[in-house]
């Protein structure tokens, strides 16, 4: 991993709901994780935890219930849905008080005045309070909409900035000039266009489903710099190309279609349709998980390669332990929508400490018949498991770096268990 602690990607309680009739299902609640520059983070869990739906919702496929996406320090996702119900809370407790006082001064006159004079001060409390949570609402919305437009309109100013004492040098020279122009209005056309949002890719789970059986695989890799603004074909042909042969593919195959290759392939063509808009981040949605184990092994050395050849940071969302334990720096596990455990790859096996990922760990088969007789399996029962009627769960740090989601009593206990 690149020695870097700068924060690429900084996710602040995630929270996607999707409405179920009058209910909520809580697809992903309260998660919170940051992913450093150049590192692999793992993200784990059994299927239906709330994985997919996160890596969706980082790259804007989904709009967020709530809470905030930040990349390279823009908030690229926002969510309104909890400053609004922290004003429902706020208008229950201040309305609860209100009658209490006004039922008060009925029963009491001699505290009428009192009461009055106390209402008027939590009726000017809770109107500056909404006040100030309709503008967190604002911003979040204005975040949320403007920051592709923002990123395009700086890098808008800088080519006009870089080209203005170009133009000016070759307005003597008429040839120079039209080159100049040419360029210019490539470049200008390329940044209006430009979306921070780009720079993270995303490789989906189901190579079939994610690539389009009518185009061709020129067309499905190109299409990125097509959306872009780049017109020139050659130049467009040549990347195409160049990026086949770097996931292993040949040249002939850019006119071919997608039912014509075999999983491990159509996932190659997948991988370079997002490598070749050159990404700073990559979200690799169990980009193994429906492939056969060598060819498994095969697209894991792949992305490493391209890995350390590109210098992309990359989001590993699977459910297969080994394999991730392989590839990330850190892991994070979930559990139904939840983040409870997080830690470094090599302290997550050494000393799991949440049950549910001492039930993950448990579940690996190891190619041993002697070892895997002796395997025992362990069950995780959350009701059996915990008690969170009074003393309420958070995220806390056991050891530097070891966050796990627990209670008071659990953390004395995970303490204890490493020796602290």
């Amino acid at each position: 991993m690149e020695n870097n602690n700068e924060v690429l990607l900084k996710v602040e309680h995630l929270c996607q709901y999707f409405k179920m009739g009058k209910k909520q299902l809580k697809a992903v609640d309260d998660v919170n994780f940051e992913i450093k520059k150049g590192e692999v983070f793992g993200l784990v869990g059994e299927s239906g935890c709330g994985k997919t739906t996160t890596g969706r919702s980082i790259i804007k496929l989904y709009d967020i219930t709530s809470g905030s996406v930040y990349f390279k320090g823009v908030r690229v996702c926002a969510g309104t849905q909890s400053y609004k119900d922290a004003i429902k809370k706020k208008k229950k407790e201040v309305f609860a008080k209100i009658d209490e006082l006004k039922a008060e001064a009925k029963n009491k006159p001699e505290t009428a005045e009192k009461n009055a004079a106390e209402i008027g001060k939590l009726t000017k409390e809770l109107n500056e309070f909404i006040a100030e949570q309709k503008k967190l609402i604002a911003s979040a919305i204005h975040d949320h909409k403007h920051c592709d437009r923002d990123h395009a309109d700086k890098l808008t100013e800088q080519v006009e900035a870089e080209y203005a004492p170009k133009l000016k040098a070759a307005e003597n020279d008429p040839v120079a000039l039209k080159k100049v122009e040419k360029e210019y209005r490539t470049r200008l056309r390329i940044a209006k266009k430009s979306r921070l949002t780009t720079q993270i890719q995303m490789i989906f789970q189901d190579p079939i489903a994610s690539l389009d059986p009518r185009m061709t695989v020129k067309e499905i890799i190109s299409e990125g710099l097509v959306i872009s603004g780049i017109k020139d074909k050659e130049y467009i042909d040549e990347k195409v190309y160049e990026i086949l042969e770097t996931v292993g593919l040949v040249r002939e195959h850019a006119g071919r279609y997608p039912h014509e290759f075999s999983g491990g392939q159509r996932q190659r063509i997948g991988i370079a349709r997002a490598v070749i808009m050159h990404p700073e981040m990559i979200i690799a949605d169990e980009p193994v998980s429906a492939l056969d184990v060598s060819i498994q092994a095969q697209v894991i050395n792949l992305l490493n390669d391209l890995r350390e050849k590109l210098g992309l940071t990359i989001l590993f969302i699977a459910h297969n332990l080994s394999v991730v334990k392989y590839f990330s720096d850190r892991i994070g596990v979930m559990y139904y929508g939840k983040m409870v455990e997080l830690t470094t790859s090599e302290e997550l096996f050494a000393h799991p400490l949440h049950p549910y990922t001492k039930s993950l760990l448990s579940a690996i088969p190891l190619p041993d018949p002697r070892t895997e007789k002796t395997r025992v399996r362990i069950a995780y029962n959350p009701i059996a498991e915990h008690d969170y009627t009074v003393d309420k769960p958070s995220m806390r740090e056991i050891v530097p770096g070891h966050f796990v989601y627990c209670n008071d009593e659990e953390e004395i206990k995970y303490k204890k268990e490493l020796g602290l």
